[in-house]
């Protein structure tokens, strides 16, 4: 009895010292710190209104099919959150975005071009239908991305930024 008693009490004592480990910088799980709302770079969307046709969008080739070269995807409306998960052979980046009405489709964190040193950069890209549809809740309209790096790709990287239209969210190591 005495030795069970004792063993309960230090499992306990052991257990409850671990809640410092949560915070601290040696916790694999806090690589990276909660993502922030960054000072933003509004990108401009190639058709604000998605009543008003592209002439590229109607254009159809000579087999009837749409040309699949062209990008008809736009930045995101609004970057909720972003999380990185540490993986064994680098990390995911996971972005939460809100699309301006329901329907979106095919969201991509897309790789910014140039890079600076020391950050990545991801635009936020998804695909609206041709034909309107409705607004929609936030919970309809919210949509995850994520895109896999590895170690090589985050060397001497401090800062990941996800752009959308309205607005950046950055998480700093």
């Amino acid at each position: 009895m005495r030795i069970t008693l004792g063993a309960l009490l230090i499992g306990t004592l052991v257990l409850s010292s671990c809640g410092g480990w949560r915070d601290s910088r040696v916790n694999p799980t806090n690589w990276f710190g909660n993502s922030r709302e960054a000072a933003g770079s509004k990108v401009e969307a190639p058709n604000p209104n998605p009543l008003i046709p592209d002439t590229d969008k109607d254009r159809v080739n000579l087999l009837g099919r749409d040309d699949d070269t062209v990008d008809h995807s736009q930045p995101i409306a609004t970057i909720v959150d972003i999380d990185i998960q540490r993986t064994p052979i680098g990390a995911i980046v996971t972005a939460v975005g809100q699309a301006t009405r329901n329907g979106a489709y095919e969201a991509a964190l897309v790789a910014s071009d140039p890079q600076e040193p020391g950050r990545l950069e991801f635009t936020f890209r998804v695909t609206y239908p041709d034909k309107a549809t409705y607004r929609g809740t936030e919970a309809t309209r919210t949509i995850r991305a994520a895109v896999s790096l590895t170690n090589q790709d985050l060397a001497g990287v401090r800062v990941i930024r996800v752009v959308g239209e309205t607005n950046a969210r950055e998480s700093r190591r």
